[in-house]
């Protein structure tokens, strides 16, 4: 591709690749200034309906002018490549800086606020990013942050709301559409970058701008701890941890950073977007006092509530099951007074522990009932070939035949084992329909598989793709 030349930019150098595509640098020959120009996957674009979808939000997202977003110039086919066009920055990726060390807080904190003055011009015009990471936001030499790729991770979106029904069709077409789109999104197809997405991303929901603050919220905190706030083993065990379990406070993980940069975070990294900032702008004004603070020394007096929370949030970090773990203490510690007060005999409250234990177990294990039942049911199917569990996590492997009833009876059945659930988290479900043969054995392999097909016939397991 080096030497080449698409349309009128002159192809000069490899920059790197990613998710989408390979990023050159190229030379405009008609304006004479260089260019960074991404190559998108051909497989990306090949349908039609995507193709236009990604066109309409590029063209949104070219729309959008600020200091700190990477401006697209152009959008265009040559010679069967589909490109973008777009500023050409001279700089450093946040990620890198984070990596060699190279970010203190005050140069984090103007980054942030960059970006943050960024995003709140893009929400205006209704678009969002979708993928912010450490690795798609630039500084400059001069130290200007620039934001790539805005607006451009809705390219990657199979979600249900770009998938309008469309007049006339028959029902059976229908639920097929439905079953395609909409429980496959149900399953577990999700966007973005997997350390920092937004919980309703992680759980394959609806997005809204507040989910792009919750990631520049992670970013904030790798760049003043040099950790990220949410890392699993496995990459299931990093979704979970995103959308159920509590960061630990940056002034826990770094001991001399300012409380105010904690209460900036904690807030950005709530897991209800309604308890998040409500807009980039608001973000962006808290960002622009701790950036006042660290320049002038002068300290910030937090309300006696916001300092009453941060301690909180502190101890609640320390506790070994986190905020189940005060909520449990605080449980024992009222009992015990109570029984104090009472002067109630310890071999009443003993027996009265062991019934209350009994009870907590049966309805404790109600859930492992309700989904050996579920399993039960789905392995009379005949397109049914394996079913796992892990966690609170079913993954049922479909032969390629499936039809779409199969798929909404799955479905259904999730929805009466969460109906009935006395408390705990929700199961979520993924229909696969596409393995190819190494990943199915790879799937049998691994722990949690309760039902497997006698008569495996040909489908996602029986041939390369």
């Amino acid at each position: 591709m080096i030497g080449r030349t698409l349309k009128h930019y002159r192809v000069e150098e490899l920059l790197g690749a990613g998710g989408m595509g390979v990023v050159y640098r190229a030379r405009d020959i008609r304006l004479e200034r260089p260019v960074a120009m991404k190559l998108l996957k051909p497989e990306l674009v090949s349908d039609q309906a995507r193709r236009s979808r990604f066109l309409r939000e590029a063209r949104s997202a070219a729309a959008v002018s600020h200091p700190a977003i990477a401006q697209i110039y152009d959008i265009d086919d040559a010679d069967g490549n589909t490109f973008i066009a777009m500023e050409y920055i001279d700089g450093r990726t946040v990620g890198r800086l984070i990596r060699e060390g190279e970010l203190d807080l005050i140069g984090s904190v103007e980054i942030a606020l960059q970006v943050a003055e960024g995003l709140a011009r893009a929400h205006e015009a209704n678009i969002i990013h979708r993928d912010i990471k450490a690795d798609n936001i630039m500084v400059t030499r001069d130290g200007h942050a620039k934001l790539l790729d805005f607006g451009l991770a809705k390219l990657l979106d199979a979600g249900p709301e770009e998938d309008i029904p469309v007049a006339g069709q028959s029902p059976a077409e229908l639920s097929r559409t439905l079953t395609k789109e909409e429980l496959h999104t149900l399953a577990g197809v999700v966007l973005g970058t997997l350390n920092y997405m937004s919980p309703e991303q992680a759980r394959g929901r609806t997005l809204d701008k507040r989910s792009d603050i919750f990631s520049l919220g992670i970013v904030i905190y790798e760049m003043v701890t040099g950790e990220l706030p949410f890392k699993g083993e496995t990459a299931l065990d990093t979704m979970h941890a995103i959308a159920f379990d509590e960061a630990r406070p940056v002034t826990a993980v770094r001991r001399n950073l300012p409380p105010h940069i904690h209460q900036i975070v904690s807030r950005c990294l709530r897991k209800r977007p309604e308890d998040r900032y409500p807009d980039a702008h608001v973000l962006a004004a808290d960002l622009k006092r701790l950036k006042h603070e660290l320049e002038t020394g002068t300290r910030i007096s937090l309300s006696a509530g916001l300092r009453i929370r941060g301690w909180i949030e502190q101890f609640v970090s320390w506790l070994p099951f986190g905020a189940k773990g005060i909520y449990l203490l605080a449980a024992v510690l009222i009992a015990t007074a109570v029984f104090i007060i009472l002067k109630v005999q310890w071999g009443n409250v003993i027996g009265g522990a062991f019934i209350a234990l009994f009870i907590y177990r049966a309805i404790r294990n109600k859930k492992r009932r309700l989904l050996n039942a579920f399993t039960k049911k789905i392995s009379s199917l005949p397109n049914v070939l394996a079913v796992t569990i892990r966690n609170d996590e079913v993954t049922v492997i479909l032969d390629k035949t499936a039809p779409a009833k199969s798929y909404i009876r799955i479905a259904s059945l999730i929805d009466a084992v969460n109906a009935k659930l006395f408390f705990g988290k929700p199961v979520t479900v993924a229909i696969k329909d596409d393995l190819a043969r190494s990943e199915f054995q790879n799937l049998l392999k691994q722990p949690g598989i309760v039902y497997v097909s006698d008569d495996l016939m040909p489908g996602p397991a029986a041939e390369e793709p």
